[in-house]
């Protein structure tokens, strides 16, 4: 296979993005082809030579050794540089590369790596993979996903091009980074690559998507990058145009209405493609993800990442702490509602993690508490309070309360939670030592572990770190974390941290979702997902303090959520396909059906 062509299971493309004429970025169709865009740019044309240097594995055992040399350099950016190109070179040694060495390679090609190299999107070599969908497409959006599947996909024997996932961002709000626009294509891309090595998803039946409906200033990114006046910003160089929602929040303007651009997104995708496609959304603005989420999930089979298979994750390390304390248990839901869970951060993901544990785990709302920046989130009778949005107002502490409620240890000290919840993506090490020795305090009150997640990714935005967490505790805590964190020794015992990433749920949710033809995606399924990852954590794990099963397990982890989501849509009536009578002849046809790379 040559270094610029790419294909298997009847397909075969050009990488330079050949046949293309409306999917590709503007800005590159207007350059006149993907090597003139990257000729244009003498910092991406001589990268691509220098990995082209690099890259010349031709089997699984020589790509590890030149990613070891690389690693060493001890940046994981140019791994992520390496791995695109290997990618694009031969993608079965790509996928078995990853499945190789998962714990090692995943954090390159996603988190917490993919954030910096959304931002650095710009230096690197521009590749074909990937759809773009711009604002200026509307009306004419069905031609532009047929324009990238006559050249990626196969055809089926009804004529219409198999694509059983498509994951599709605006860019509007990558990790804790900001809006980084139709840079932010490294999510999707990245995300259908976990699809597969974890979940066993067919990569040949995916499709990355960027909605490009514009980018803020300098302003909407945390980094303060002037994306939009970059020469080699791949997205248009159009200000996203807002307008204030019914709620009374701030809202992509191009997303509602009649004629609305992710409505007709939606149904060119059920057009080309068939009722049965997976549509994920993904690192929307929150004030977009939760409406969009809302207007859609009755009509397409569609669930928002950040939102629900975050809110499945925290539930998931939540029941692998309970695991811990009680390893012989199976029925792990049921012990939810004797937890009080402090939730830091009123985000999509905590604010679906609420909704999660309330609605589905049956956890009373007086025992789930949430802040924002102006501290507890309340409300009154007469609808006053510290909610910014109607999802803050729906999980706000009934009344304005009477203790300090501003700080984050007042906080704690007040509402007593066995459980805390990290997710504010702004605020790195906000988790001090008063606030851990806090919590252990309270639960040697309650007879109880604290349990402590640290969300926000990636690593520089974590509320805190493993090694002061257990500590500051002197060992005492369960504690999670959105990246991976180094174990930590605390006398004779080395602890290890659980893994809460979303990891764990989306792979095998979108793969079981795929196999039985799901009519729906309803959280009742998150909540099986999250019991299926806490069950799955063995004995060893178990004795080393993890809340979550190791990553290195994490595509017999995905069989395992897979089994239990398409076991729940049978006996709930959303499957249209069965696929097996009980869980072991499910697990088992499920199993024969996982896409394994071609050895290299």
């Amino acid at each position: 296979m040559s270094d610029d062509s790419h294909g298997g299971e009847g397909v075969s493309f050009q990488a330079d993005g050949e046949g293309r004429h409306l999917s590709l970025p503007k800005s590159v169709m207007a350059a006149g082809s993907i090597q003139k865009w990257n000729k244009r740019n003498p910092v991406a044309e001589k990268q691509f030579a220098m990995v082209a240097q690099m890259c010349k594995a031709k089997t699984v055992e020589e790509a590890m050794v030149e990613l070891n040399v690389i690693m060493k350099l001890g940046h994981k950016i140019w791994a992520y540089a390496y791995m695109r190109r290997l990618y694009n070179q031969d993608m079965h040694l790509f996928y078995g590369v990853l499945l190789k060495a998962p714990e090692i390679l995943m954090p390159v090609v996603y988190t917490p790596t993919v954030g910096e190299a959304c931002q650095k999107f710009g230096m690197m070599p521009f590749t074909s993979r990937g759809c773009y969908v711009t604002i200026t497409d509307r009306g004419n959006i069905s031609k532009v996903l047929k324009d990238y599947a006559k050249v990626h996909l196969e055809r089926g024997s009804d004529g219409k091009y198999l694509c059983d996932c498509i994951v599709f961002s605006d860019g509007g709000r990558i990790l804790g980074l900001g809006d980084l626009g139709a840079w932010g294509m490294g999510i999707p891309i990245g995300k259908l690559d976990l699809y597969t090595v974890c979940g066993g998803v067919n990569p040949h039946r995916t499709m990355p998507v960027i909605i490009d409906a514009g980018i803020h200033d300098s302003t909407g990114n945390t980094a303060h990058l002037d994306i939009i006046n970059n020469p080699n910003y791949t997205g248009l160089a159009y200000d996203r145009k807002t307008e204030v929602s019914e709620a009374g929040t701030r809202v992509n303007t191009a997303y509602y209405g009649s004629g609305n651009m992710i409505d007709e997104f939606m149904e060119a995708a059920v057009e080309v493609f068939g009722e049965k496609i997976l549509l994920q959304f993904e690192d929307f603005n929150s004030n977009d993800a939760f409406p969009l989420l809302a207007r859609q999930r009755g009509k397409f089979l569609s669930y928002n990442d950040d939102i629900q298979g975050t809110a499945a994750v925290c539930v998931a390390g939540i029941l692998g702490a309970i695991k811990i304390k009680y390893p012989q248990q199976e029925d792990l839901i049921s012990l939810l509602s004797k937890e009080t869970i402090l939730l830091h951060g009123a985000g999509s993901a905590n604010l679906g993690a609420a909704s999660l544990l309330q609605i589905e785990g049956k956890v009373p709302s007086s025992q789930i508490n949430l802040t924002n920046s102006r501290g507890l989130i309340w409300k009154n009778d007469e609808g006053q309070g510290t909610f910014r949005n109607n999802e803050q107002k729906e999980f706000a502490h009934h009344g304005e309360p009477t203790f300090p409620h501003k700080a984050l240890l007042d906080i704690v000290k007040n509402i007593k939670p066995t459980c805390l919840v990290g997710a504010v993506g702004v605020a790195p090490d906000c988790f001090t030592e008063d606030v851990m020795k806090e919590m252990v305090k309270i639960s040697a009150e309650n007879q109880t572990v604290p349990v402590v997640f640290a969300l926000s990714n990636p690593l520089s935005q974590a509320e805190i770190t493993s090694e002061n967490a257990y500590k500051w505790t002197d060992g005492k805590v369960v504690y999670g974390s959105g990246t991976k964190m180094p174990p930590v020794t605390v006398g004779d015992r080395e602890l290890h941290s659980g893994q809460v990433n979303n990891v764990f749920i989306f792979p095998g949710m979108s793969f079981a979702a795929v196999q039985c033809q799901a009519t729906g995606i309803t959280d009742r399924l998150f909540l099986v997902a999250a019991e299926a990852v806490a069950n799955s954590i063995s004995e060893e794990e178990l004795a080393q303090n993890r809340c979550m099963p190791t990553v290195g397990r994490i595509r017999e982890v995905s069989l395992n959520v897979a089994t239990a989501v398409v076991w729940e849509c049978q006996n709930s009536k959303l499957a249209r396909r069965t696929v097996g009578k009980d869980k072991a002849s499910i697990k088992a046809a499920l199993q024969a059906e996982m896409w394994a790379p071609e050895a290299r």
